[in-house]
Formats: C-alpha cells, sequence, structure tokens
C-alpha cells in the first residue's frame, strides 16, 4: 500500500529531527569526543582519540588528485619580501602613516 501523492511529497526525503522521533534521540554531528569533561569545568584532550591523517610521501606519483587543479598558478601575495609576512607591525604602521599622515 502506497500513500497517495499530495502525502507522498510531504514524507518526502527530510533530515530525520529530533521532533519527529521518540524522547531518547540523540543526532548528534558524528565527529565523536576528542578528550573528557573534568569535574571543575575544563577539558582534557585524549590525544590517541584525536584523529590524525598521513599525507603521502610521493605526491608527484600519488594516484588520486586534488579538487583543485594543477593548472592554477599560485597567487603572490602582498608580504612576500617582509620576511615577518603578514604579522610585521612594521609593514602595519608604515601603511597607516601612508595613509593617514604623520600624528
Amino acid at each position: 500500500m502506497k500513500p497517495t501523492q499530495a502525502l507522498w511529497k510531504r514524507v518526502a526525503r527530510h533530515a530525520l529531527s529530533t521532533k519527529q522521533t521518540n524522547k531518547g534521540y540523540y543526532k548528534g554531528t558524528g565527529t565523536g569526543s576528542m578528550g573528557r569533561h573534568t569535574p571543575h569545568g575544563g577539558y582534557i584532550i585524549e590525544w590517541d582519540k584525536v584523529r590524525t591523517y598521513v599525507v603521502p610521501k610521493n605526491l608527484k606519483d600519488f594516484k588520486l588528485t586534488p579538487f583543485v587543479t594543477k593548472k592554477i598558478k599560485p597567487t603572490k601575495g602582498r608580504f612576500e619580501n617582509d620576511p615577518k609576512g603578514a604579522m610585521s607591525g612594521e609593514a602595519y604602521l608604515a601603511r597607516w602613516k601612508s595613509e593617514n599622515g604623520e600624528d
């Protein structure tokens, strides 16, 4: 026995929520715990539960490809000649003085 067309459209493919089930159903996010809570309100990370991803050593000979094509050239940043990079305070102050003037 099948429901009518009007009912079939309403029951279609929606995600199951906690309001549609009996009590005791907890959907969660599927991430799992990486540690435990302490009695004093802290959190201790248990490093054996933390996920680690191993990158293959020879990526040139690796058969799987990334989602981004290898034909794209890497973009050059604004801080390439600055040894401290974007975290340089001197670069920030120089730009601020050039835009706002000396105070």
